[in-house]
């Protein structure tokens, strides 16, 4: 049956969703998506920003204190601590998910490697911390990983290079496993995601034999997701393993479309929205009919997405937190979404990025140019702050 009409979830409740935020806060987050909402200002306050930063001029203090304070968790996993706290205490669990990239360097690769290890130790000790998460790109050269999809035989030190990929990889999701704490791994661009499921899927079965700890990510925008997945969980099927799995809308689809047409080749992405939506909205009808089997978490800021997933599961009378289905949203957006399903009792979390402001300035640039790009995504967020702002003053 469909929950009762009490239990609709009501994304109109401002109070839930800015409880924590004193009216400072909440003017400067308004001030903030205000300029996101202007994509000019965004282009040009990037190139800004590049260029005072590249000149050394200190412009680091303005960014902690706005825009980094707003979308990121903290400088380090204990400086974390306090945001983790803060969401934990409104039932809202976190991810860390350290933001380094860029890097082309064995030593970064390591180090970035070993960061990822300790988020796994920190999550096993810390159960508003129920997952892990990493990017392959944070740990491995781009263009080796292009190479190795695109079937093209590797040089001797390229061989040994990509073996190397291969162990950090499997000691990431084995660390998982030892400490029984899921590990996901973030989607990457269409050209070198086949190694990435190749590698994801042979783990799963090494490690996924009573739990979902090696987790993939799929990108809705593709039109091929839905095959993929299919495809992917009839593997797990058949090897007898738990199939764990994230869907996201999708990150690199400007990315996409412009590569499909310098190299000649179809775009993977979706003709429309309207496709994205409708694949989207429909694999989570397949997650639901197969739960015996399967794991998942549903990452989006479509409201319609997310009611639809509620209603499935009051529909099918399930717990409303059922250790297989999580919610998710990044943190600093859809706090209205996060925190109203927080308090009708489901499983939500909040990806909490963190690294130094140089470090994490490529994740805010994009996170700023989604919110003036994406449409509507300011304007929501600047609609929910001022209905707030209008009802504490009244």
């Amino acid at each position: 049956m469909l929950p009762e009409k009490s239990h609709v979830l009501n994304f109109e409740n401002t109070e839930i969703a800015f409880r924590d935020q004193s009216n400072a806060s909440l003017r400067q987050a308004y001030q903030l998506f205000r300029l996101m909402n202007n994509k000019t200002l965004v282009c040009i306050g990037k190139h800004l920003v590049s260029f005072a930063m590249a000149i050394h001029f200190p412009v680091k203090n303005i960014l902690r204190k706005t825009i980094y304070r707003h979308f990121v968790g903290g400088m380090s996993i204990e400086d974390c601590s306090v945001t983790i706290s803060r969401l934990a205490n409104r039932h809202v669990f976190s991810i860390l998910d350290y933001a380094q990239e860029g890097e082309e360097s064995e030593a970064a690769f390591n180090a970035t490697f070993r960061e990822i290890i300790r988020t796994i130790e920190f999550a096993q000790h810390n159960p508003a911390v129920p997952f892990s998460v990493f990017k392959i790109t944070g740990i491995a050269r781009f263009d080796l990983l292009a190479k190795v999809s695109s079937g093209s035989v590797l040089t001797d030190v390229e061989a040994a290079e990509y073996r190397q990929v291969e162990e950090r990889v499997d000691a990431i999701f084995r660390r998982g496993y030892e400490l029984d704490v899921p590990v996901m791994v973030d989607a990457e661009e269409t050209w070198i995601q086949p190694v990435l499921d190749e590698m994801v899927m042979r783990l799963m079965a090494k490690y996924n034999g009573k739990k979902a700890i090696v987790q993939n990510t799929y990108q809705m925008y593709r039109h091929d997701s839905v095959e993929r997945i299919k495809k992917h969980h009839q593997m797990a099927l058949e090897g007898g393993f738990r199939f764990g799995l994230k869907i996201v809308r999708g990150a690199y689809m400007e990315k996409e479309r412009a590569r499909a047409i310098e190299k000649g080749y179809p775009s993977p992405i979706q003709p429309d929205k309207e496709s994205t939506d409708c694949d989207f909205n429909g694999i989570i009808h397949y997650f639901i009919d197969h739960l015996e089997s399967i794991d998942f978490m549903v990452a989006t800021h479509n409201e319609e997405s997310i009611r639809l997933l509620a209603s499935l599961i009051d529909a099918r009378e399930l717990l409303r937190n059922h250790p297989g289905i999580y919610f998710s949203q990044l943190y600093g957006m859809s706090d209205h979404i996060t925190y109203n399903l927080a308090e009708q009792g489901y499983n939500v979390a909040k990806y909490v990025p963190y690294g130094a402001v140089k470090t994490m300035m490529p994740y805010l640039f994009r996170r700023a140019e989604e919110n003036s790009s994406v449409k509507g995504q300011s304007s929501r967020e600047l609609k929910m702050i001022h209905t707030e702002m209008k009802r504490r003053r009244s």
